[in-house]
């Protein structure tokens, strides 16, 4: 079926304006909750999965905090807590059992070509940063969800693990990594292809090259504003329920529906930059997500990582992100997005914002302003013997960090993923960053909640049929977690290095 349909203005059930894999995701879960739907989606681009979800444009992680360190917090008690880590592990949990669900049914087909087990590990240097590392382990190892994760601060066990890392490297530097075999790499970009395929062939009308300009109200529902760059002729379409997954132009898109809870919202871009890997050497030798320790300053987003990622078919080697910045809130978006997304109701907490997060000021200027070398530095932390030749960048997507008023004070910078809705539930959009695409099934399913609550009694069988943990937690039901894992790992045919090499023998 062709992507791309010429729709007059007509009145629809729901809009997704966006092509990223949050409406596909959204857009898939509705119709297999109620299959008359009628549905229509708009992408400014000419093809889905071109910003945020692009493979290149992420880090592909399967975000399940068993590598990210920014997930388990020290206290001024010197206790970890690692709830934020157990809660992303959870959700983490939802979106395979979804996808597991869908390739059973036949509708997600060849999962090995978006989903690939890949080690996750973190890693830290210094003795100070050991023991937080030891104590993490510790706190986390007990609960099913991060059982088998292992500590080396052995360099002939670290030079099996990754020994990218470890050649060239002084044998009297203190270093210490966490190994977990069950982590993944995924291609966003071809699961959110594959997603908006299946929507296809269910009749849901995908419309590129299609901005939507402006959201108006039209009783209980809201009347879309779109222009077709194809035809250069502006439209007009109204629907019940509107979703807004348009990566960082959301705001925009948000505010311009003019709810209250649109209010007092603003959005500060952050842009991405990846070294890559070009010498097939190098990338054959690692085979790890490892993930290090935020730089002070730093947002989360920025915390280093070297990647093992399989994209469009191929093994490469990433490793980043170093923090750029560009007013814009989309790759492909306008210089003047900041700046526009400054209002009457919000001004006050984006300047309440600039004045608290200076340290995030001199770390982007300090970012931005560095030269390959200082970005080759950086590597070497991580891989010592490191060549400036093996290694050349990458401009990544654009991510756009929630600013609020919050109980902690006004202009309060968030870090996460964000779903604001109107009361009526008529409306919602998608804001923020990491975790994000990971969490798709699950931040997905609080927009049902929150959108479809007279439907949500008569859907919860057909949901827990499609996500078996759903309204539980696996980490306090270990059978449940075996169950489901086992079956799940079968299903999207992920298989732990050593069951790879036990088969091959």
């Amino acid at each position: 079926m062709s992507n791309y349909v010429n729709s007059s203005s007509t009145k629809t059930d729901v809009i997704l304006i966006g092509g990223g894999i949050m409406s596909a995701t959204l857009g898939v879960l509705l119709k297999e909750l109620k299959p008359e739907l009628n549905i229509k989606m708009f992408e400014q681009l000419d093809a889905p999965a071109l910003e945020s979800s692009n493979a290149w444009n992420n880090a592909g992680t399967g975000h399940s905090a068993l590598c990210e360190l920014n997930y388990t917090t020290e206290g001024a008690d010197g206790n970890i807590d690692i709830s934020k880590a157990l809660n992303i592990n959870e959700q983490f949990q939802l979106s395979k059992q979804f996808w597991a669900h869908l390739v059973k049914e036949g509708k997600l087909r060849n999962p090995e070509n978006f989903i690939k087990t890949v080690p996750h590990m973190s890693f830290v240097q210094g003795e100070e940063n050991i023991d937080f590392l030891k104590r993490r382990l510790a706190a986390l190892q007990d609960n099913p969800l991060f059982r088998g994760m292992e500590i080396s601060e052995d360099h002939e066990t670290l030079k099996e693990w990754v020994p990218v890392m470890m050649e060239g490297r002084d044998l009297e530097d203190q270093i210490a990594i966490t190994k977990m075999d069950s982590g993944t790499d995924i291609n966003f970009g071809q699961l959110t292809h594959d997603l908006f395929n299946l929507l296809a062939e269910q009749n849901v009308e995908l419309n590129y090259k299609h901005t939507v300009k402006d959201l108006k109200r039209d009783g209980r529902g809201w009347k879309v504003k779109v222009h077709n760059d194809r035809t250069n002729k502006t439209e007009e379409h109204s629907a019940r329920f509107v979703f807004i997954g348009a990566g960082g132009y959301s705001l925009p898109l948000l505010q311009k529906t003019n709810i209250p809870e649109s209010k007092h919202v603003g959005g500060f871009p952050v842009s991405g930059l990846f070294l890559v890997c070009n010498n097939e050497e190098i990338i054959n030798q690692h085979e790890a997500k490892v993930y290090g320790k935020a730089k002070v300053g730093a947002p989360p987003m920025s915390v280093p990582h070297l990647d093992t990622r399989y994209i469009d078919g191929k093994r490469s080697l990433l490793f980043g992100p170093y923090a750029g910045f560009s007013p814009k809130f989309l790759k492909e978006g306008s210089y003047f997005d900041l700046i526009g997304s400054v209002k009457p109701n919000n001004v006050l907490t984006m300047l309440s914002a600039g004045a608290k997060e200076m340290r995030l000021t001199q770390y982007l200027i300090s970012q931005v302003i560095q030269s390959h070398d200082d970005r080759m530095e950086e590597l070497r932390e991580f891989v010592p013997n490191a060549k400036a030749e093996d290694w050349e960048i990458v401009v990544a997507g654009q991510r756009v960090q929630v600013i609020k008023d919050t109980e902690e004070g006004k202009g309060t910078l968030q870090f996460g993923t964000e779903v604001i809705s109107s009361e009526d539930g008529s409306v919602a959009a998608l804001l923020g960053a990491s975790p994000g695409a990971s969490t798709a099934v699950h931040v997905m399913l609080n927009v049902l909640n929150n959108c479809f609550k007279d439907y949500m009694p008569e859907w919860e069988e057909k949901i827990k049929e499609m996500v078996p943990s759903y309204g539980q937690k696996l980490g306090d039901n270990e059978e449940l977690f075996k169950k489901v894992n086992d079956d799940v790992s079968k299903t999207l045919h992920l298989v732990k290095k050593s069951e790879e090499v036990s088969h091959e023998v």
